[in-house]
Parts: C-alpha cells; structure tokens; sequence
C-alpha cells in the first residue's frame, strides 16, 4: 500500500514538472512563425527524402525518367511545331529552343501537382501528429528539384553542342529558379488548401496543368503577343520564367523586361494570399480532410 501510494505521488510530481504545450489556430491575419518551422527543420528534410525515394521506387530507369518527360517532350514539338507549323524560334535551333521552356515548365508542373495534393495524402499524419502544415506543400516544391537538376544537365550538354556559351545572363538563372518556386509555391498553397475540402480540385488538375503550358510560351515565343498586350501576357508568372531561362541560356533576345515584373507582382499577390489562406485553413483541415 506504501509502495502504491509513493509511486502515485511520484507520478503526480512528474506530470506537475512536465511542461505543457497548448496548439491553438492562428487568430491573425497573417500569421507565419519561422521560429517554429526553423526547429521542425529535420521534418522538412524527411518530407523532401521521402517524396524523392517514393518517386523512384520501384522504377526501372530510376531518375531516369527525370531527363526522359522533357527529353520526348522537346522531340514532339520539335518535329510537330517546329519541322511541319514551322514556328517562327527566334534564331533559336528548335531543340533547345523547346528544350529550355520544357525544363522549367515540367519542374513547375510536377511541383505544382505535388504541392496540391500533398495535403489529401498525408491525412493521416495530419491528423495524428501537429506540425507546420506549410511544411507539406513546401516539400514538394524542394524535392522537384532534384529532378530539375538532373534534366539541366542535359541542357548543359545541349547548349555547348550547339555552340551556346554561357553569359552574363546564365547567372541570372537561379533568379528565375527561384521565380519558378515561388510560383508553384503560391499556387500549391490555395490548391491543396482547396483540395482538402472539395476533392473536385484533383479531377480539375489536369486541366489546369494543361491550359497553362498553352497559356505559356513553351511551344512558341512571346513575340508573338503583340506589344500592347504583353503587360497582360506577363500576368501568366510562367511566361517570365520561361523566357527568362531562354534568354539565360541562349543569350540571344532581349531580357524579358516588363514582362517579369509584372509576373513577380503577381506571384507576390498569390503568394501572400495563399499564405493567409492555407494558414486559416490550418486550423480546420484536420476535421475536413
């Protein structure tokens, strides 16, 4: 009975010494915490492994396939595009003309696919265990980029065999890499925010997806649009991206000006208000998803 009784009085001075933790939902309009993000850094590189080797898994080509969607993809517009509409690539060999809008189109495609459905596939951890929810949709825009990297290579070796050196403007590559985050970034957030609730969104990706490459220049140059309408052309964030990674790596053209600032204003619009968005709907995504 001594021994029942000490060993519960133990037990009550152990819970009394244990700090207690209370999660309660953001109350702000914008309320983003990098303290706490920074201390689950650790989880944020498992979620990057993980997506990384579950992509892999069991494939036979393995990373392979990084360099073969894009690669295939470059054939069929060049032929298709290029060989019999003969469009107009600005003193640009069709290749790499294709080449250097496919590399970080299919980057932001796949990142933003993943980003939006990353909060329906982890349901079950979310609703187990707390943690920054951002840090689902964030994973997935960091892990393409390992595909990403694997693909330039192949444009590094494209661009030296077409006789392409670089230029002062190949250091502004990783601006408009950055750019390309940022975007799928903005977009992941109100799309898997969105997906959690109403599961229309995934049948709706595709589309999307689909629409948008047409809406950019991959296939074809933005001089095309003409001049009075390129302000709103550069509402598309993409479009900026794309040709500032073709005048990066060719060097030939003009800088795409006008046309990446006003994509980068609309990227900053879209990224706050996902933020402010996905942070609301943290509190609640637990119950709905």
């Amino acid at each position: 009975m001594a021994t029942l009784t000490q060993s519960k009085v133990r037990g009550e001075n152990l819970s009394a010494e244990l700090p207690r933790v209370v999660i309660e939902p953001p109350r702000g309009w914008f309320e983003l915490d990098f303290a706490e993000m920074w201390a689950y850094r650790e989880l944020l590189y498992f979620f990057v492994w993980r997506d990384i080797k579950v992509r892999y898994k069991q494939t036979v080509i393995g990373a392979g396939w990084a360099i073969l969607q894009p690669f295939a993809t470059m054939v069929v517009f060049s032929l298709f595009f290029g060989v019999l509409a003969k469009l107009p690539p600005a003193g640009i060999p069709y290749p790499i003309f294709f080449y250097c809008a496919l590399l970080p189109w299919t980057y932001f495609a796949g990142a933003l696919t993943g980003a939006t459905n990353t909060v329906v596939e982890n349901q079950r951890l979310i609703t187990k265990v707390y943690f920054p929810r951002i840090l689902l949709p964030l994973a997935a825009v960091i892990s393409g980029l390992v595909d990403f990297a694997i693909a330039f290579v192949l444009l590094i070796a494209m661009a030296f065999y077409y006789g392409m050196a670089p230029t002062a403007a190949t250091l502004l590559l990783p601006a408009f890499l950055l750019f390309a985050m940022l975007t799928a970034l903005a977009a992941g957030l109100w799309l898997s925010a969105l997906n959690a609730i109403y599961r229309d969104v995934r049948y709706v990706m595709p589309f999307l997806v689909q629409f948008w490459m047409f809406a950019s220049p991959v296939a074809y140059p933005s001089t095309l649009v003409p001049e009075r309408w390129r302000w709103i052309y550069g509402l598309n964030p993409m479009a900026g991206v794309i040709e500032g990674f073709r005048w990066a790596i060719t060097g030939q053209g003009a800088a795409p000006g006008a046309l990446i600032f006003v994509s980068a204003g609309v990227v900053i619009v879209l990224l706050i208000g996902g933020l402010i968005y996905f942070r609301r709907m943290e509190g609640t995504v637990a119950d709905v998803v």
